[in-house]
């Protein structure tokens, strides 16, 4: 039991931290998604949305040819700073954060494109600047659909298994989060300790789920 309470402690540590570096990139880019109009809008839209698709060992074998210490981003990280990721929760971090970034990176640009423009229009006329016309018209209209997103991205953060295991390994007590304590439980025979922590992931993600689903936008009947 004090082992599954670690690996649930770190899984949401992972997953917040996930969440919150996704909330961040994925609002500023849905919103230049839904309101700007630029030569590749769709071809970086699907580029972005790339990591709901591929598999998460691909996604993992990028991150580690990046950040990996022959990385040019890894190697620079090291040198300069004496910064490693590989191995690391804050490796974890960036694998969860990379999986579940498409799913903050939609809900934020459909939010945004639900935003009658004429209101944005209305608050610069009142003299409002583009980052006060965000701050108070749009991110307020947005912000169910947005928070929506993120639910979903966090759940998703808490069950990352791929890319977590290949960037950061299994590590108890440092890298093994619950997806990968479930596998090494199977793997050793454990099944009461494997069925404990299935349990936890399971009540844990439906639990963000019917909170998700409670914070939808609401779909607008047609006359």
């Amino acid at each position: 039991m004090p082992d599954a309470l670690i690996a649930l402690g770190l899984s949401l540590k992972v997953a917040l931290w996930a969440s919150g570096l996704d909330l961040l990139l994925g609002t500023a880019l849905g919103y230049a998604l839904a309101r700007w109009r630029f030569p590749g809008r769709e071809l970086l839209d699907a580029a972005l949305t790339l990591p709901l698709v591929l598999p998460p060992t691909v996604l993992g074998y990028y991150l580690l040819v990046l950040v990996g210490r022959k990385g040019w981003l890894g190697a620079w990280l090291f040198e300069t700073f004496g910064i490693r990721l590989i191995f690391t929760w804050q490796g974890a971090t960036l694998a969860a954060a990379l999986v579940a970034f498409p799913l903050v990176l939609k809900a934020a640009r459909s939010a945004f494109e639900q935003v009658d423009p004429q209101l944005e229009q209305a608050g610069r006329v009142l003299g409002l600047s583009e980052w006060a016309v965000f701050c108070r018209v749009s991110l307020p209209l947005a912000w169910r659909g947005i928070l929506a997103g993120l639910l979903l991205a966090f759940a998703r953060a808490l069950g990352e298994f791929g890319a977590t295991l290949m960037v950061a390994g299994s590590i108890p007590g440092q890298t093994q989060t619950l997806s990968i304590a479930i596998y090494e439980a199977v793997q050793a025979g454990q099944d009461d300790t494997a069925q404990l922590l299935v349990w936890i992931t399971s009540l844990s993600c439906v639990a963000v789920l019917v909170a998700a689903s409670r914070l939808a936008p609401p779909s607008r009947e047609r006359a």
